[in-house]
């Protein structure tokens, strides 16, 4: 591997690694909504932050798989 497929490579593994923290965040906030939101907005503001973490778990599943097929490219 060459020192700009390298590079390119590193970036790739960083955007990465920020989308899944992205995704643990949002099902950590919905589970501690869910139990300090106040009242009636616990379910809906749990809800929605669990639907955000599906959500970009989905986009990181999709761009894990194709930084996967372009690494296996690579070699």
């Amino acid at each position: 591997m060459d020192a700009a497929t390298r590079e390119q490579f590193k970036w790739k593994f960083y955007k990465l690694a920020i989308i899944l923290n992205g995704v643990v965040l949002m099902a950590a906030l919905g589970v501690v909504v869910f139990f300090k939101a106040p009242g009636t907005l616990n379910i809906p503001l749990a809800a929605l932050f669990f639907v955000l973490a599906a959500g970009l778990f989905l986009y990181f599943r999709r761009k894990y798989r194709l930084t996967k097929e372009w690494l296996d490219a690579q070699s």
